[in-house]
């Protein structure tokens, strides 16, 4: 049962739920900070806590574009216009590789055209590895107007054995589908309007 739609503007850390059909003993928690940069940048902080040393981490070279991130510890962002059948996904790996992907409609997609530089950072320090990415909003489908936009956000972490989990927000199905469209559920006002709040989330800030 997907969780209501959380809309903010400010700032917000978010936690990602393990799939029940695939879970990690070796991952304390994952979360995401989302919040707006100057110039309409979408700013995206992953967070993994556990015993990293049970984890399979791709050491961080530099920055390149690479498909099948998501058979490794990745962490993604979907994203689209609310009301919009259209969405992109990106992933960002721990080793510093990227991938962008353009879908008309669900499932129904190809690798995106542009350049993403995302301007991956990664900090790894005891327990804890985080990533930073930054998005900006020109790589999504042109819409005619200034419609909020709806956030997925799932990370797959590889434990030792090379086993997968899947975080995210939620999960609408019995098995892992993070392009599905109920899994949109954080929505985010432009920088420049006012912002809408849940209440029922307005406690976790």
């Amino acid at each position: 049962m997907p969780r209501a739609i959380m809309t903010y503007l400010t700032p917000y850390t978010v936690a990602l739920q393990c799939h029940p059909a695939t879970p990690a003993q070796a991952v304390h928690g994952v979360e995401v900070q989302v919040g707006w940069r100057n110039g309409g940048a979408l700013a995206l902080t992953f967070s993994l806590k556990g015993d990293l040393a049970r984890l399979r981490i791709p050491a961080l070279q530099p920055s390149r574009r690479a498909d099948g991130l998501w058979q490794h510890t990745c962490f993604e962002a979907f994203i689209r216009h609310k009301g919009e059948p259209a969405y992109c996904e990106f992933n960002f790996a721990p080793s510093g590789a990227w991938a962008a992907y353009a879908f008309c409609r669900y499932r129904d997609g190809t690798s995106l055209a542009q350049d993403l530089d995302p301007c991956i950072v990664v900090r790894r320090t005891g327990g804890r590895l985080e990533l930073d990415a930054l998005i900006r909003l020109e790589y999504l489908p042109p819409v005619q107007s200034r419609t909020r936009v709806q956030l997925a956000l799932s990370a797959v972490v590889e434990d030792e054995q090379g086993g997968l989990s899947y975080w995210a927000l939620t999960h609408p199905l019995s098995r892992p589908d993070f392009h599905h469209p109920d899994a949109f559920i954080l929505e985010l006002e432009w920088p420049d309007t006012n912002p809408v709040s849940n209440p029922a989330e307005e406690g976790k800030r």
